[in-house]
């Protein structure tokens, strides 16, 4: 079956097509700057890399251009979109009501758009891709992947917060948490490398990119998460704050910044960016090395909060088999990956300095040595395989 997986942001569509089961990738790319005089067309598959500019005033008309692509020379890999079997979406937010992944149908597009206030930036291109992917292929083959249906296991305890009741029963105040997708993926993968069913596993799953997040896994359900009812809880990110004491929002407003001001620079200006003006990892490493103080204080600050919440998750788990690191930073920052673990040290955690090192680009494998209780993985996150392995699941069945 060919399985077409989609991510629509506001203004781009990621896509990969999927032979399924065997999850080869037939294509791949990305269509970016929507909307302007000119998008871009990136398109890949066995045979090379073509880029190209086209003229895509909004989402319809680039996914279009992406199928055109599909079945076009040069580079095509089907003969008709007719043969796409089934098309995966990528969707942020589900609310409270997506607790796995759906046949997108009516119900499920009112239940979105219920919802939009949840996720203002995302639920909108998520919807607007859906509509255009329903009209160039058809309805009836779609499928909704949410990235907070993994965390929909969380229990009470872990997703209320304590705050008016009526803010959680009439606005939703809750926490959903996200990354789910990826979270989910690497949980499967760390249950096979154990030898393990997935229901069997007990984790700490730590996403680790621009975006940051950590989930904590019992008998293979996510029963606690760092991110909240926003993205902006939690962790330290690239731009995002992760936890403050929320009445700095208060406080910043009395002195004269705007609600937007403080929301824009919390997301936006704060984070890895706030503490040393950069937000990418692999320049505060290299900066830190030269000496550089705001660097090197911006990595010892996210390192911490990244072991307090090893450490919080440790005390509310069964017996860990693993530690599982991910993402962009997890799967590639060796640096940082060393010196978490040897901040573990007293939890039982022994790094391998020499496994530690070799383990990146791509690459999977444990890092900490044979008598590390728990071990810690790194396991590259693949969320286009885990949404392609859900539609195909859904349609197959269907």
């Amino acid at each position: 079956m060919k399985i077409f997986v989609v991510n629509c942001g506001s203004s781009s569509i990621k896509y990969q097509l999927f032979d399924m089961p065997s999850e080869k990738v037939l294509a791949s790319g990305v269509i970016e700057r929507l909307g302007d005089e000119q998008s871009g067309l990136k398109y890949e598959t066995d045979e090379g890399s073509w880029r190209t500019n086209v003229q895509a005033p909004d989402h319809a008309v680039g996914l279009k251009i992406i199928l055109d692509k599909l079945v076009s020379s040069p580079g095509g890999v089907l003969d008709s979109i007719d043969q796409i079997d089934g098309v995966g979406h990528r969707v942020v937010h589900g609310g409270a009501e997506a607790v796995g992944s759906v046949i997108i149908d009516q119900d499920v597009i009112a239940m979105l758009e219920r919802n939009v206030d949840l996720a203002p930036l995302h639920t909108p291109p998520n919807l607007l891709g859906i509509q255009a992917a329903s009209e160039v292929i058809g309805p009836g083959r779609h499928v909704g992947v949410f990235d907070t249906a993994f965390l929909a296991t969380l229990p009470e305890k872990a997703y209320r917060y304590p705050v008016p009741d009526e803010w959680y029963k009439e606005h939703q105040v809750r926490r959903y948490g996200f990354h789910g997708t990826s979270h989910k993926y690497v949980t499967s993968c760390a249950a096979e490398i154990l030898d393990k069913s997935p229901d069997d596993v007990n984790l700490i799953t730590v996403h680790m990119g621009n975006g940051v997040s950590m989930t904590a896994v019992s008998a293979g359900q996510a029963v606690d998460h760092s991110m909240g009812m926003t993205p902006l809880e939690g962790l330290m990110m690239g731009t995002r704050s992760g936890d403050i004491d929320p009445a700095i929002v208060f406080y910043m407003i009395s002195r004269g910044l705007s609600s937007e001001q403080v929301d824009e620079a919390l997301n936006k200006r704060s984070g890895l960016a706030g503490i040393s003006g950069r937000s990418d990892m692999r320049d505060l490493v290299a900066a830190e090395a030269q000496g550089d103080a705001e660097a090197a204080l911006a990595i010892e600050m996210f390192i911490y909060r990244i072991v307090k919440y090893i450490g919080s998750y440790y005390a509310i788990l069964p017996p860990l088999d693993a530690i599982v690191m991910t993402g962009g930073i997890g799967e590639n920052s060796t640096r940082v990956r060393g010196r978490i673990c040897q901040s573990l040290n007293r939890l039982g955690v022994i790094v391998d300095l020499e496994a530690n090192e070799k383990i990146r680009g791509g690459a999977s494998g444990v890092i900490t040595t044979q008598d590390s209780k728990p071990p810690v993985w790194v396991i590259p996150t693949n969320e286009e395989v885990m949404i392609a392995r859900e539609t195909f699941r859904l349609v197959a069945d269907k």
